[in-house]
């Protein structure tokens, strides 16, 4: 018979203390701060990324099909401003012949920072990781990289997913004698991989982000969560865009950008407290749920 560990017994014996414990340790690991600092690279980073995704998948699949899939996906990062930035990216794509070796590097440089700053931001929250062993610059400088490749490789397995679901959609099905329409099945399944690719990206960062090696399951637990966590998020900060922002009447012209990196803000929030679940879920490994680790000092001791 399969039986819980006795880490995973402490958790759902005490879901509320060690809830709290996560949120104390957060705050002590000034996580808010830590987020506003990945929300703005990410935010600078986030064009030039998906600029240099959609210009390798544009040999493959037809621009608009690219695009159409992107807008759909990108309403999981940036709920409500997805046709903004994908009209953005269009019109770099229309002049991509204008791109020379040096835009590509500076386009590359940013698009690597995001990363670079999320890697820093959860070293602070696994200090008791990197206190013990330190990753080689060599492998910090390679690894956003090895991430855009990677993301740029699911971008187009979601590209050939989504294209077979909406081929689905337009399909009936006949069952009794009645035909029915499989579209409500397919928006569903669409709605489904998203949320799964959401998932799998997290669990990634999750696993190999922190230094030294991270179980698979701990990965998972804190994907898990984030994922969780975002789809309310993102929901709500929909929800609240369509019906009572007025953000159009305080920042004028500047409203997409305030919007997305409120979004991005919001999301770099839920990364970052699911890295923290996962190293609370490490420490109460070690310790009972209602003792605390000392947090990394960023000021002197005490007089």
């Amino acid at each position: 018979m399969w039986k819980l560990g006795d880490t995973a017994q402490k958790v759902i014996s005490h879901p509320g203390r060690f809830a709290l414990a996560v949120i104390k340790q957060f705050r002590s690991n000034q996580g808010v701060l830590l987020a506003g600092a990945v929300a703005y690279y990410t935010l600078l980073s986030l064009v030039p990324l998906l600029i240099l995704v959609l210009m390798a998948l544009s040999h493959i699949f037809a621009e608009d099909r690219l695009l159409k899939m992107l807008r759909e996906y990108l309403e999981f990062v940036v709920p409500g401003q997805s046709s903004t930035l994908v009209e953005e990216v269009r019109t770099f794509l229309a002049h991509r012949e204008v791109v020379g070796s040096v835009l590509l590097v500076t386009m590359l440089f940013f698009s690597a920072l995001a990363f670079t700053v999320l890697e820093n931001a959860i070293s602070v929250i696994f200090f008791h990781r990197v206190s013990i062993k330190r990753r080689h610059f060599l492998v910090s400088a390679v690894m956003p990289y090895v991430f855009i490749l990677f993301l740029g490789l699911g971008l187009l397995v979601v590209t050939l997913v989504s294209g077979l679901l909406q081929f689905v959609g337009t399909r009936n099905i006949t069952i009794l004698g009645e035909s029915h329409s499989l579209g409500q099945l397919s928006v569903v399944l669409l709605y489904l991989v998203g949320v799964t690719g959401e998932a799998l990206l997290l669990t990634a960062i999750y696993l190999v982000m922190p230094v030294g090696q991270l179980s698979l399951r701990h990965a998972l637990i804190g994907g898990a969560t984030a994922t969780f966590l975002w789809e309310i998020t993102r929901h709500a900060l929909a929800w609240y865009y369509a019906t009572m922002s007025q953000m159009q009447l305080v920042y004028g012209s500047l409203t997409t950008s305030v919007a997305v990196l409120l979004s991005v803000e919001f999301g770099a929030l839920v990364l970052l407290l699911g890295a923290q679940v996962i190293a609370e879920y490490e420490r109460v490994g070690r310790a009972p749920v209602e003792a605390s680790e000392e947090p990394l000092r960023t000021e002197g001791p005490p007089n």
